[in-house]
């Protein structure tokens, strides 16, 4: 009897696995970035967030925001993890993608130099290294060389090198003479010996999650249980350090003990990845307020114009955020 009962519950629960795991909407998620503003969706996947939200998540990586941004208005990624400058373009064009949750909400870069590179200018005459134009990085880089005074184009050119390997591969070998540098890869190229000519850190959209308003209007449930696990994700990391460091290792192929911990110290911070995961529309403002100077579309436009706050205010207003973090210790 033992028996039958046991090979009853056995295929009960084979059942209802079976069952659950055919229930999962398998999802392909666009990003652009192998830094600590991953953090989320990677939490999200590696700790089971995403399919206890019922979404069976793939993600797919691209060479640069832009692209990024090109494969979600495309459809062939529904849904991004992408910095806002190429959402803020491809809206000024006519797109319809938008932000649904800020995720990193202040950006921060390094313009790193090669050692013997240690003064605005030396540099001029040379070259910097970012991602592709329209991207973050570039947005960054134009502000760090006025900081130093020097003119984006005319004193120092911008080259579209990449990714972050290809962008110190091309430092290394002298082919540029700086590079836009985010955590980790600023720490490591700290520790390699670059010089580090000025850092920018300013509130700015930087790696959040966007979709386009025709995917809400046809899968609205996909779309919410998304954004819930990105709110759950980012409850995690602030609270599961060790958890958070395993998943930086683990995504950005690091073992530098020293480095994973700066890199997770400034990824969870709240003022950078904010509990309540609303996109930042100081940071869109900051994003269009360049364009505006060439762009009389942009001079027209609002932030809110890039960003749809329906589903973090759902959360917020209902009272899930608040009390997912009833205890939290600072």
């Amino acid at each position: 009897m033992k028996a039958v009962i046991l090979a009853v519950s056995l295929f009960m629960q084979f059942s209802f696995c079976s069952v659950a795991s055919a229930q999962l909407t398998k999802l392909t998620v666009g990003s652009n970035t192998l830094s600590g503003s991953g953090l989320p969706a990677w939490m999200a996947k590696d700790a089971g967030i995403f399919r206890k939200n019922g979404l069976d998540v793939q993600i797919v990586y691209f060479r640069g925001g832009t692209i990024t941004a090109m494969a979600l208005v495309a459809r062939e990624t529904p849904i991004g993890q992408v910095t806002g400058p190429p959402i803020v373009s491809a809206g000024l064009k006519g797109a319809d993608a938008v932000m649904i949750a800020g995720g990193n909400v202040v950006s921060e870069y390094w313009l790193m130099s090669r050692p013997e590179i240690k003064t605005a200018e030396q540099l001029k005459g040379g070259s910097v290294a970012i991602a592709t134009f329209g991207g973050q990085a570039d947005f960054i880089s134009r502000i760090a060389l006025q900081r130093l005074g020097l003119t984006p184009g005319k004193d120092v050119t911008i080259v579209q090198i990449g990714t972050i390997p290809e962008r110190l591969s091309a430092l290394a070998t002298g082919k540029v003479q700086a590079a836009m540098l985010n955590p980790p890869d600023n720490f490591r190229a700290e520790k390699g010996g670059y010089y580090t000519l000025v850092s920018v850190r300013l509130p700015y959209q930087g790696v959040g999650v966007a979709t386009t308003r025709a995917f809400i209007r046809e899968n609205p449930d996909i779309v919410r249980r998304y954004i819930r696990s990105q709110v759950e994700a980012v409850h995690r990391i602030k609270t599961d350090r060790e958890t958070g460091i395993k998943v930086l290792a683990k995504y950005l192929s690091l073992q530098d003990k020293e480095i994973l911990e700066r890199s997770y110290d400034d990824a969870s911070t709240d003022d950078k990845l904010p509990q309540k995961q609303y996109p930042s529309l100081e940071g869109i403002k900051k994003i269009l307020e360049p364009l505006a100077e060439t762009d009389s579309k942009a001079k027209a436009s609002k932030p809110e114009d890039f960003a749809d706050m329906r589903f973090i205010k759902e959360l917020d207003e209902s009272g899930f955020i608040d009390d997912l973090y009833k205890g939290r210790k600072r």
